[in-house]
């Protein structure tokens, strides 16, 4: 009876997160699409995502964010942002970690999702990890949104890993990117999302979201053959400060 009325609980919270992600879309989709219409007005589109979308959402599941920088984000420089991927609040936590307007690099597959989906095609850059001219567009994309002085960010490990890994292996888009871009590379990590909002209905519940943002990679001495021991060391690091805090 207790673990039926968990389940039933834990079935509510999510139903009430994709509520909460529908409302503010529906009620500014007007001006969102007056936003897409053009990329010199996807800083605006990002003000409202990162300051009323997010919040919303974030706020309204009772996971309070709780940010922590060890080094800050410039006003007006481009960054590429990374962190590890547990749970669809990691959209949201991205948003606010940075005030610096960037542009996420995501599956194409999200552009199912109704209503997010819409919009989701209209400003961010989409791969199709299994097309070698979709990965090598990303890198013009990506170029474009640049130097209109925007960030990037991707999510190293291509998409949510299984339950029982605590940080998949990753890619190498990201490093490479820094690196043929010559953008410090952010890394963060999100010690709670899993626990608060897993992709499956076990254990989900309201909570503080710590988000560590740590010191900058610089990659303007790095040379592309030198991506890959990037990307380990990197990998490394970020489990070895999940481990230690398990």
């Amino acid at each position: 009876m207790l673990k039926g009325l968990i389940w039933i609980g834990q079935l509510l919270y999510r139903v009430w997160f994709y509520i909460l992600v529908a409302i503010p879309i529906l009620f500014f989709s007007p001006l969102l699409v007056l936003l897409t219409l053009s990329e010199k007005t996807y800083p605006q589109f990002f003000w409202l995502a990162r300051n009323i979308w997010a919040n919303l959402i974030l706020y309204g599941m009772g996971c309070i964010p709780k940010i922590s920088y060890q080094e800050k984000l410039i006003r007006g420089k481009s960054y590429m942002l990374i962190a590890n991927h547990t749970s669809m609040l990691d959209i949201m936590l991205m948003l606010r970690a940075s005030r610096n307007p960037f542009v996420f690099v995501g599956k194409k597959e999200l552009v199912r999702i109704p209503i997010f989906g819409f919009f989701y095609k209209r400003v961010c850059i989409m791969v199709d990890r299994d097309d070698s001219k979709s990965r090598m567009g990303v890198y013009w994309r990506a170029q474009r949104r640049l130097d209109q002085g925007l960030s990037i960010c991707i999510f190293p490990e291509g998409g949510v890993p299984p339950e029982d890994v605590v940080l998949d292996s990753f890619k190498d888009g990201a490093f490479k990117m820094g690196i043929s871009h010559k953008i410090p590379i952010v890394p963060m990590i999100f010690f709670d999302a899993k626990e608060r909002f897993p992709f499956t209905l076990k254990g989900s519940g309201p909570g503080i979201l710590r988000v560590s943002v740590y010191p900058f990679i610089k990659t303007e001495t790095l040379s592309e053959n030198q991506a890959i021991p990037l990307r380990d060391s990197t990998r490394d690091f970020m489990l070895k400060k999940l481990l230690e805090d398990v």
